[in-house]
């Protein structure tokens, strides 16, 4: 498989784990009891990362910034995550499994994610 084919594939696979959470955003929004405010506000965010990383994934090339976001904020919010459920800020063990799913997404969008374009001028020959 090329690189840019496992690319697409991590792409859209993320894409769709993502936007699997528009259901449970849904849900929070429409029997919202004010008890848990950051689930929705979080669902939203990931929802709208995995419509534009499916949309990006047609050519990865041309949006190596959202790749990166999608990765580093990925590690990001787990790295948050991992603090919060080893300090039991939260009381909520199931963080150390969703912050293993974001790092499980970060790192082969980092590991794949296209090289730099090279800005070095074209080479010409003189005659």
């Amino acid at each position: 498989m090329s690189r840019e084919r496992a690319l697409k594939f991590v792409m859209i696979a993320s894409g769709l784990l993502f936007l699997a959470g528009v259901y449970p955003l849904a849900m929070s929004l429409w029997q919202w009891q004010h008890v848990d405010e950051l689930v929705p506000m979080f669902l939203s965010l990931y929802v709208t990362l995995g419509v534009f990383l499916l949309m990006a994934a047609r050519n990865p090339s041309e949006h190596r910034s959202l790749i990166g976001f999608a990765a580093w904020s990925s590690f990001a919010h787990a790295g948050v995550m991992l603090v919060q459920a080893y300090d039991n800020i939260a009381g909520r063990p199931e963080l150390f499994g969703m912050s293993a799913i974001l790092i499980v997404i970060g790192v082969p969008l980092i590991a794949l994610m296209p090289r730099k374009p090279s800005t070095a001028p074209p080479v010409t020959s003189r005659v």
